[in-house]
């Protein structure tokens, strides 16, 4: 794949990505109003990305699936690749502010 054309799906996969954010965290009921946009920016960041691999390719991956297999199969490669991983830091993350408080 040429740089150009990765790029160019990368452009997308960000746009199927962030659409997919909004969806899940307003599907979640732990989620508060006030904590929606750290949460979307902890999941598409190119920071969270990079956790697993370079974040313009994870990107263009799910843009390549978008113009191939179309939404639905954009959505399933982030469910099955990226959630997890963003489920597993979160729980993580809030366990470690548990404990902080716990310390105190």
């Amino acid at each position: 794949m040429e740089e150009s054309e990765k790029r160019e799906n990368a452009w997308i996969g960000d746009a199927i990505l962030a659409l997919f954010a909004r969806e899940w965290i307003l599907k979640q009921t732990d989620i508060e109003p006030g904590q929606r946009i750290e949460v979307f920016t902890g999941m598409t960041s190119n920071r969270f990305l990079a956790c697993i691999g370079e974040p313009t390719l994870m990107e263009s991956q799910i843009g390549s699936i978008y113009a191939k297999e179309g939404l639905p199969a954009a959505f399933q490669h982030i469910e099955t690749h990226i959630l997890p991983v963003f489920e597993k830091q979160r729980r993580n993350a809030t366990r470690s502010v548990r404990s902080y408080r716990d310390r105190r």
